[in-house]
């Protein structure tokens, strides 16, 4: 028995170790470009780690604007994430707590957002936000952003407090608390998890975001890290270093931030997997 376990151990590593190298293998090429003189880029792109310099940062933090942009992503990325937690925790609980007449159509209608693909409405949202002087302002890049995720966020969070026994809002009743307090000091602190795993995912998604920044943001200062970076290797000649230096500024917050928060979030979503 021991053995067939080994067995199976061994042949799970094999299949995961060159899965590991693929996803590596762009990150460790990345790194080591940007790490490399620009002589040595030229001369030898794919070699790893074969010489030192910070030229290419330098190119890409000033020359590149990317301190800018980095600004632009932290303010675009972290309101919209907090309005999509905050919003959808509380239409979560509503759906799935509050008894109102069409709650049931009323999520249906949440859920078929996730149905509707952002290319089907984005051109009609341009002249919206025209009209209500919201484009090229920090505030309507800012609600394009959360209103792609509420849909997926009021129906993660509903799961979590479905699942919640009804005895602790009785009980919390029978003491005298109120539905405001029922909600902040009795069911909130039981779907922290969740709230993490979500503010996670949005904060990813908005932090990748390509098209809603160049779309609604055209003409202004509020270009984050990945329209930055297409801007600057439109109109250049190729320069990969500084140009693999761009991608590591914008890669590796997200990346800090999933490392420091990778159980958190794979807590929430099992959690949110198991209860829906």
């Amino acid at each position: 028995m021991s053995s067939e376990r080994n067995r199976t151990s061994v042949g799970r590593h094999l299949l995961l170790v060159p899965a590991v190298v693929l996803a590596l293998f762009p990150l460790v090429l990345t790194i080591s470009t940007t790490l490399k003189t620009p002589e040595d880029v030229k001369k030898n792109p794919f070699g790893f780690f074969s010489s030192f310099s910070w030229d290419n940062l330098v190119t890409a933090w000033t020359v590149g604007n990317f301190d800018s942009y980095l600004l632009n992503s932290i303010l675009l990325s972290v309101p919209s994430t907090l309005l999509v937690v905050v919003l959808s925790t509380m239409g979560g609980y509503a759906f799935a707590r509050l008894p109102f007449r069409g709650r049931s159509f009323l999520f249906y209608l949440v859920v078929l957002g996730l149905l509707v693909p952002f290319f089907a409405y984005m051109i009609p949202l341009y002249f919206q936000l025209k009209t209500m002087l919201l484009l090229d302002t920090l505030l309507g890049v800012n609600l394009v952003l959360a209103s792609t995720g509420l849909s997926f966020g009021t129906f993660f969070m509903r799961a979590f407090f479905t699942d919640l026994p009804t005895e602790i809002e009785q009980a919390a009743r029978i003491d005298g608390a109120s539905e405001l307090q029922i909600f902040l000091r009795v069911m909130l602190p039981l779907v922290t998890s969740g709230m993490g795993a979500l503010a996670v995912f949005t904060f990813l998604q908005n932090w990748n975001n390509f098209l809603v920044p160049l779309l609604y943001a055209p003409n202004s200062d509020l270009r984050p890290l990945t329209t930055g970076l297409y801007l600057f290797l439109g109109g250049r000649t190729v320069d990969i270093g500084p140009l693999a230096a761009g991608t590591l500024i914008t890669i590796v917050p997200v990346i800090v931030l999933f490392v420091l928060l990778q159980r958190q979030v794979t807590q929430g979503f099992i959690s949110g997997a198991v209860k829906g």
